[in-house]
Formats: structure tokens, C-alpha cells, sequence
């Protein structure tokens, strides 16, 4: 049993605020991951709003890091996340995340930056599942 004096040092060293994360940060988290490597205004664009202090907060509990700069115009930063993730959501690879839909409701078939929908391509891809306030 820890001295509650002790309490958030140990915690800290644990790592057991890693877990505690906003929902900005876990929406950043998953776009990070399925995207990855992905540069910070490529998160934007997808969020819609800055992302400054979430990716602060992100890289400070290492679940994700800079993997490089992208061949671009200023060579943005490009971020991914870390086997520290995994290991917080208790993955072995990045092929345990569970299968995300995109906003038009087809089914992401693998992570990163070249995300493949299901469907053959020149279709647009086939609906999996109806999107949140349309009629099923």
C-alpha cells in the first residue's frame, strides 16, 4: 500500500495517468492510429480545430512520437503512435484496432495514411452500416 503523501509520484512513475485522457486527446489518439504516419495539420483538417496541446499531452505520455518528416512543402513533422500505446490498449499490433467505418459509413480496411475502403475501386464503396441520424 502506497503513503497517500506518496500517491502521485508513484502514480507518475507507473504510468497510470496515461490512461486518463480527454476526449479531444482520445479523438486525436484514434486519428494518430488509423491514419499514421500522419502530419499534425492532417489532423486538423480531420478535427477541424488545433490540435497544439493535445498532441503536447499525447507525445508527454508517449503514446505517440514524431517518425519523420514528410516529403512536403516546410517538411511537416509526421507523428505516430508508440509501442507505449499499444501496451495501454492492451494490443499486440496495430492490426488489433478494431475496424473504424468512415463518415460516409464504409469500412476502413487498414490503417494509415492510404486507408483503403471496401469496394472495388473506381465504385464508391459500399455502406456497412447506416450513419447516425439516418434512417436504418
Amino acid at each position: 500500500m502506497t503513503a497517500p503523501q506518496h500517491a502521485p509520484q508513484v502514480a507518475a512513475y507507473l504510468g497510470a495517468d496515461r490512461l486518463r485522457l480527454s476526449p479531444a486527446s482520445l479523438e486525436t489518439l484514434s486519428v494518430v492510429a488509423y491514419r499514421q504516419p500522419v502530419t499534425r495539420a492532417e489532423v486538423e483538417a480531420i478535427r477541424g480545430v488545433n490540435c497544439d496541446q493535445t498532441f503536447y499531452t499525447l507525445a508527454s505520455r508517449r503514446l505517440i512520437e514524431e517518425r519523420g518528416r514528410k516529403e512536403a512543402p516546410g517538411r511537416p513533422i509526421l507523428y505516430g503512435t508508440t509501442w507505449e500505446f499499444l501496451e495501454c490498449f492492451g494490443l499486440q499490433s496495430l492490426d488489433d484496432l478494431p475496424r473504424a467505418l468512415s463518415p460516409e459509413g464504409a469500412l476502413v480496411l487498414e490503417a494509415g495514411a492510404g486507408a483503403q475502403r471496401e469496394g472495388a475501386p473506381g465504385r464508391e464503396a459500399e455502406r456497412v452500416a447506416p450513419r447516425p441520424n439516418e434512417p436504418g
